[in-house]
């Protein structure tokens, strides 16, 4: 499988190198016979482009712990100025395997993260509010969207990543979304202002809070249910403190769990209206399947803490490296082309969640 991938997109690179998952649409030339595989010969022709993505993910770690910034902005915007690598030239397969195969094993290690002791421990309440947040966000995306003029795909895909996990919830989404010309900015588009939203939100949400006079569990729960990335929400908790940080943190990997039956029922919808669609192709989303094996291991206690730690670590530089391959193929021109509206569509969301969480811990706790 991932052979194919790169295969699949390598050759078309040069007619349409902004697709993120394939040549849908183009006109494909029939396949030569597959020769066995080769790991030698793989291996050759995608370090270029992955060295370049891990080094400028290095670069980006290093800028974020030096002026304490979103790692995740520095390694799109330092991807993006090297886009001419993706033009032609010997990075494409790279950068392609980069965008895909390190992208889903990035996420599906994310459910090491999460038990299902943590998700029970945060009461009805929270559990509730996590559910109505992440759903109704989804719906509101769409809905704005629609009223914006821009595509479903983009509402679902915005929605989703405000509702559950930032840049991890957009990446893992577009991966199962339908793929056009508009997909590859579109979610750049979307990773690059969740990570701006999610930022102002680490700042100003402890403000507000204590502004508004909320204990540590209250604090904890806006906090966790309504920042987008999991740094900025932990960075948000213990600013206040040791027991805000926690509740912020376990509420947080509550609607990192949502990114499972989301995903999975976005897949479903589209098999469904794939229909009997003879060239309708529908993508497995084989690190779903990941992410639930290592939540469900994980909660038997079978996972000790150090592979936890090591997962969570190969899970953050994964979706670094991700990242900065897909900023490799993306233009700054096709992001300015975007316009108002797609922003527009992301801060609405932003403030229906805040408004929701907020309601439900003024009123429900």
């Amino acid at each position: 499988m991932i052979i194919r991938d790169i295969d699949t997109d390598a050759a078309a690179a040069h007619e349409m190198f902004q697709s993120f998952e394939g040549m849908e649409g183009l006109p494909v030339s029939v396949p030569a016979a597959r020769k066995s595989l080769d790991i030698q010969a793989f291996a050759r022709r995608v370090y270029p482009g992955i060295l370049v993505a891990i080094t400028i993910g290095l670069a980006a770690d290093w800028l974020s712990g030096h002026y304490k910034a979103p790692v995740m902005l520095f390694a799109l915007l330092f991807g993006m100025t090297f886009h001419f690598l993706h033009e032609e030239g010997r990075c494409i397969p790279g950068i392609e395997f980069a965008s895909k195969a390190v992208l889903r094993t990035g996420v599906a290690l994310l459910g090491a993260r999460i038990t299902v002791e943590q998700i029970i421990a945060l009461g009805p309440v929270p559990i509730a509010m996590v559910v109505a947040g992440v759903t109704t966000t989804v719906l509101m995306g769409m809905l704005l969207a629609r009223l914006l003029g821009q595509s479903r795909s983009f509402g679902v895909l915005s929605g989703g990543s405000v509702g559950i996990c930032g840049a991890s919830a957009a990446l893992a989404i577009a991966s199962v979304l339908p793929k056009n010309r508009e997909s590859e900015r579109d979610v750049i588009l979307t990773v690059v202002v969740v990570t701006g939203l999610s930022t102002i939100a680490m700042i100003l949400y402890p403000m507000l809070v204590t502004a508004l006079g909320f204990d540590n569990q209250r604090a904890g729960l806006f906090l966790g249910g309504t920042i987008h990335d999991v740094a900025q929400v932990v960075g948000a908790g213990y600013m206040i403190s040791q027991k805000t940080g926690d509740i912020a943190t376990y509420v947080k990997l509550l609607r990192v769990a949502m990114l499972l039956p989301v995903v999975g029922t976005i897949a479903l919808i589209l098999a469904r209206n794939a229909g009997g669609a003879a060239k309708a192709k529908v993508p497995l989303p084989w690190f779903l399947f990941g992410f639930a094996a290592l939540v469900a291991i994980n909660s038997l206690g079978f996972l000790p803490k150090v592979a936890v730690d090591t997962a969570s670590d190969v899970s953050r530089w994964c979706l670094v490296v991700a990242i900065s391959a897909l900023g490799m193929k993306t233009s700054f021109k096709a992001l300015i082309a975007a316009g108002w509206r797609p922003v527009a569509v992301m801060v609405l969301e932003t403030a229906w969640i805040a408004g929701l969480v907020l309601a439900v811990v003024e009123f429900a706790t």
